[in-house]
């Protein structure tokens, strides 16, 4: 027998599900909307294996729960499902926003059971090759309320997935959004700048490019690595330094063929690799440029809003998210995606730019980023929704 809520009951408490809570776009936004939901008078729950941004969790706003809700085992998820429900129960969980897909399927059939609303958030394009690859994907489509990330992954999934698509049930894009405060060169303390410059042997005579994102073909690594060395080789007086700023997660294979790839292009002096970085204010503040070379469609490109936050030109990849972020000329560049001239052309026209120019688009990127993607308006929009969602 399902068991419902009592709709006189308005105070919202708000159990969200992630697999960990990491570094990632997905992973932030369920922490800064934790917070926010505290705020506004909501009990606050996080259900999550782990991850690196369990340390900075206000353990008075938020109450954390640790459960193996990153496994695909389904054994692991059919036990996630019954412990999940308890903490409903015990909790008077009132919504359960599932932001990846094995959680998603436990908390699937939580809801179900309870008779509590159920939200997701469709943060990527994910795997889709198989009709069983399908199907899995599709239980992010299954509840109460259905988020896209933004416009692309809404199209994605409409263009995809329409066959599972319920038009009774709430379907909308809701941005991303990112802390504005905490991406802010105003922020920055010189002294931290400095210390990371000597860190890194950075060479602020040369032009400082920047290129974050953990290590993976698709994030288009050689693509730059091929691109830095067309500009070097065709405009010597042209100087740079470039920074590769990503974890291989474990893709050493990888790795070892970017670094060969430098050492062929004879970029030795040019290109520095950087493992791990998490305050990246300060990366942004010491370099010139920011790529995003993705080439495959980035769901959000949470890189060049980051970059346009700390008002830094962003050079990106037209497709997926970045032709939503990146105002083309104005907050940034977008190139054709895996076109090495086209890249090439960028680099080198950003040296010919007057300085003042650059301060515009910095000033224009960051005004583009408050409107659209900082993340009260975020945490404001889900808010509301879950508010529509229950009465």
């Amino acid at each position: 027998m399902l068991l419902y809520i009592n709709k006189m009951t308005t105070k919202i408490n708000v159990l969200q599900v992630i697999p960990k809570l990491g570094y990632g776009g997905a992973e932030t936004g369920c922490y800064d909307l934790a917070h926010y939901l505290h705020e506004q008078g909501c009990k606050s729950y996080i259900v999550t294996s782990g991850g690196e941004l369990l340390q900075f969790i206000n353990k008075k706003k938020v109450k954390l729960l640790r459960l193996p809700v990153h496994s695909k085992n389904p054994i692991i998820i059919l036990l996630n499902s019954i412990i999940l429900t308890l903490l409903i129960l015990i909790l008077n969980i009132t919504i359960v926003h599932a932001r990846s897909r094995a959680p998603a399927w436990s908390c699937l059939i939580a809801t179900k059971i309870t008779g509590r609303k159920f939200v997701t958030t469709f943060h990527g394009t994910y795997n889709f090759n198989s009709s069983i690859k399908k199907y899995y994907n599709s239980v992010m489509l299954k509840s109460n309320l259905i988020i896209a990330g933004s416009n692309f992954i809404f199209s994605h999934i409409n263009e995809n997935y329409s066959k599972y698509l319920n038009p009774k049930k709430k379907f909308l894009v809701i941005f991303r959004g990112i802390n504005t405060d905490y991406f802010s060169k105003k922020k920055i303390k010189e002294k931290d700048e400095e210390k990371l410059i000597k860190k890194w042997g950075v060479d602020k005579e040369r032009k400082i490019f920047l290129l974050p994102g953990r290590l993976t073909a698709w994030k288009g690594q050689e693509l730059f690595i091929e691109a830095l060395s067309k500009l070097k080789n065709n405009e010597p007086n042209k100087k740079f330094m470039a920074l590769i700023l990503g974890d291989d997660q474990g893709r050493k294979i990888y790795k070892k063929k970017l670094q060969r790839l430098v050492e062929q292009h004879r970029l030795i002096e040019e290109v520095k690799f950087i493992d791990k970085f998490n305050i990246m204010p300060i990366a942004y503040k010491i370099s010139d440029v920011i790529f995003s070379c993705s080439i495959e469609p980035e769901a959000f490109g949470r890189v060049s809003v980051e970059a346009q936050s700390m008002e830094k030109p962003i050079i990106a990849s037209n497709i997926g998210g970045s032709l939503e972020t990146i105002k083309h000329e104005k907050t940034g560049f977008l190139f054709p995606a895996g076109d090495i001239n086209a890249l090439y052309r960028n680099m080198s026209e950003i040296f010919d730019l007057y300085p003042a120019t650059l301060e515009v688009m910095g000033t224009e990127g960051r005004k583009n980023v408050i409107k659209k993607f900082n993340v009260e308006k975020m945490c404001f929009s889900t808010y509301s929704e879950y508010k529509k969602l229950i009465n």
